[in-house]
């Protein structure tokens, strides 16, 4: 036992040291690592809810249900679905899975219901290190549940939530700053959904373009790449090879550069459809959450009615890749009935709706390009008669995947190349691009993904990074006090919150036996503890997702962590995951006016004629009501702080500007008038023609 003991220690430790080189390793290095980590993940994830798929649909929608989905040409050659031997099972069974996934999701993990990727996408901005690990084990059983019991979702949304969650993790255990933790969630998504599509180069891309709509996250580029690329190729490995999802025999016709006109047109009307899939996907969304009822129960009546839509429109049922796979190959799309053409798009809407909506578990992305892929083959088949793009058919359908979900979703260059890639042909590229731009007019600022910002000055994660001059002079660890309490994890819960009274603490953190960080612990949550519990051990009740900092990190990861925090403070840890100090508010702010103060003097020494001007905002100047960048100041004026009332304001690009605040302006030369005008009383001849 002994023996047992020293060697797991020498292992942690071992662990603890190599990981904390990697935490401070130069960017390309540590990323290069952290981002084949993720990427294993990423693939083994990815083959694990495959395979749990593919055996889940064959056992409960062929053997229990008596129905054969159709299949894509690169998971196994295409078939066609088989007919219903069993119709009264589908709706039963679809209701069944709806109820599993809700008692499943709703009783271990709540957060993972719905989609998955916009949980992914919100955890970047607001909670990069908060995903707790049993939502991965909760998404990924119950999406293969729901879909394969004939639910329509797709496959990446669980995949990006399970890689996405175990960036989170990985972030945690090694205590990333908020900014790297950012990283491995992007990366997740990117990887996640690249492998699931074999599709890395569109998932490296969607990984840092589907965070904003109209801004990237550059800074997860590179590890998005490492992180795809390894995942796809370990999920290619076991999963029958490199094949494109729908093979790689297309035959894509791209027709004269005159027909380019006619993919403008696959763009206006795939755009159509993209619209009336996120309004109809909201809607539907909205209509479940105003249902008085249980929580687990919505899905199960959601998927008795998505039963009934399956046995008009098999296409409706699962993934709905078979089915979409058969509209791309000509000579199945031909012997298609015509109300089978028009009813898909729109069966597959409602169906996604009802299935997601309700709090199923399944993707959003894989049915938008089945909904537009669908909205191009009824789009030949409408022209078709009238003798014009006779060869485009399958062009039609492939560029209808890329111009529907990219304009939702706005992740146009992704989504393009993604579809290239399922689809291995690069000839749709110059189509594609020209469909997507008309889809974007069509679509304008609607998205399908709630969660997604407008730009990274939008996002808390960036809220301090625009307009704060030298934010990393000091690390948090000079900043941080000594904690007057830190709690054994043995201590009862009643001891502990007798402590931090007594001490007069909101918190606490929680160590083990080896004085490492567990979690922490907050009086009021102590305080709302039922009587009976509070002689449980407090390693039991603390927060293993608190936020911490490592003692190297600066001021920026503070001012970054800090919205997160439920008491105001952050514990900061050394390498080896023991607590070295607090940082609270207040250091955060005083580390700040240190770093300004020490900015402005730097600042002032770039040219002898350089000032530091204190202007007031007059109460009717041109500057109230408008952002920072808005004001077009020149190079010769930066605005280093803004006092609002008794505190400080961060001079971010898009802080509006307010009658009254006092503003620290450095003004080079010359450029004093600058700063008056700009700022003082409005001239009356400024405000006439």
């Amino acid at each position: 036992m002994i023996a047992a003991e020293a060697e797991s220690a020498m292992l942690r430790g071992w662990t603890r040291r190599t990981l904390s080189g990697v935490r401070s390793a130069p960017y390309l290095r540590k990323w290069l690592i952290l981002g084949a980590i993720i990427g294993v993940v990423a693939g083994l994830g990815a083959i694990l809810f495959y395979y749990g798929l593919t055996w889940g649909t064959h056992f409960l929608l062929t053997d229990i249900g008596g129905f054969k989905p159709a299949s894509t040409s690169g998971e196994g050659g295409y078939h066609d679905h088989s007919g219903f031997s069993r119709p009264w099972a589908i709706p039963l069974l679809v209701g069944a899975g709806g109820l599993v996934s809700g008692l499943i999701v709703f009783t271990w993990a709540p957060e993972a219901e719905g989609h998955g990727t916009d949980s992914a996408i919100k955890a970047v901005h607001s909670g990069p290190k908060s995903v707790r690990p049993r939502v991965i084990i909760v998404k990924l059983v119950a999406s293969i549940v729901t879909i394969a019991s004939g639910g329509s979702g797709g496959r990446e949304g669980p995949t990006a939530q399970i890689s996405a969650g175990f960036g989170s993790v990985m972030a945690r255990v090694l205590n990333l700053t908020p900014k790297d933790a950012r990283i491995c969630v992007a990366a997740g998504i990117a990887s996640g959904i690249g492998a699931i599509f074999k599709a890395p180069l569109g998932g490296a891309f969607l990984g840092v373009e589907l965070l904003y709509t109209e801004d990237v996250e550059i800074d997860a580029l590179i590890p998005s790449v490492v992180a795809t690329a390894v995942g796809y190729g370990i999920f290619c490995s076991a999963t029958g090879g490199f094949t494109p999802v729908f093979g790689n025999n297309l035959h894509v016709n791209t027709g004269h550069p005159w027909q380019l006109v006619l993919f403008a047109l696959v763009g206006i009307v795939a755009g159509l459809f993209g619209k009336l899939y996120t309004w109809s996907f909201y809607g539907l969304t909205d209509f479940w959450n105003r249902m008085k009822m249980p929580r687990a129960v919505k899905p199960a009546i959601a998927g008795v009615l998505v039963g009934f839509i399956g046995l008009a429109v098999p296409g409706a049922l699962g993934t709905g890749y078979g089915a979409l796979q058969g509209q791309i190959i000509t000579t199945v799309f031909l012997t298609m009935p015509l109300w089978l053409v028009i009813a898909l798009p729109f069966a597959k809407i409602l169906a996604t709706g009802m299935t997601i909506g309700s709090g199923g578990s399944g993707g959003i992305f894989g049915p938008g390009m089945v909904i537009g892929g669908a909205s191009g083959a009824l789009l030949w088949r409408a022209i078709h008669p009238f003798g014009v793009g006779a060869n485009l058919q399958t062009s039609f359908v492939i560029v209808g995947m890329a111009a529907c979900f990219g304009a939702i979703a706005h992740a146009q260059i992704s989504v393009i190349l993604m579809v290239a890639e399922m689809t291995g042909s690069i000839a749709v590229l110059p189509p594609s691009m020209v469909a997507i731009a008309f889809s974007c007019l069509v679509v304008g600022s609607m998205t399908i993904y709630r969660s997604q910002l407008m730009r990274r000055s939008d996002s808390p994660a960036h809220r301090f990074g625009f307009g704060l001059p030298a934010d990393k002079v000091l690390p948090v660890g000079e900043l941080a006090k000594p904690p007057r309490v830190v709690l054994p994890a043995a201590t009862t819960a009643q001891d502990a919150l007798e402590q931090m009274r007594t001490a007069h603490v909101p918190g606490a953190p929680v160590v083990n036996d080896g004085g490492e960080f567990l979690g922490a612990v907050q009086v009021r949550d102590l305080a709302d503890v039922e009587p009976t519990r509070m002689s449980a051990p407090v390693g039991r009740i603390a927060n293993g997702q608190a936020m911490t900092l490592p003692w190297d990190a600066g001021l920026d990861a503070a001012l970054d962590a800090l919205p997160g925090t439920s008491g105001g403070w952050l514990t900061v840890l050394d390498d080896h995951s023991k607590v070295t100090g607090i940082i609270s508010a207040a250091e955060i702010v005083r580390g700040w006016q240190q770093t300004m103060q020490r900015s402005v003097r730097e600042i002032a020494a770039v040219g002898h004629e350089g000032k530091v001007v204190d202007v007031q905002v007059a109460q009717h100047s041109a500057a109230v009501g408008r952002r920072l960048r808005e004001l077009g100041l020149p190079t010769q004026v930066v605005v280093l702080s803004i006092m609002r009332g008794r505190g400080f304001v961060i001079p971010a690009a898009d802080e509006r500007i307010e009658a009254g605040d006092r503003l620290s302006v450095l003004a080079m030369d010359g450029a004093k008038h600058v700063v008056e005008t700009a700022f003082g009383e409005r001239r009356a001849d400024s405000t006439t023609g």
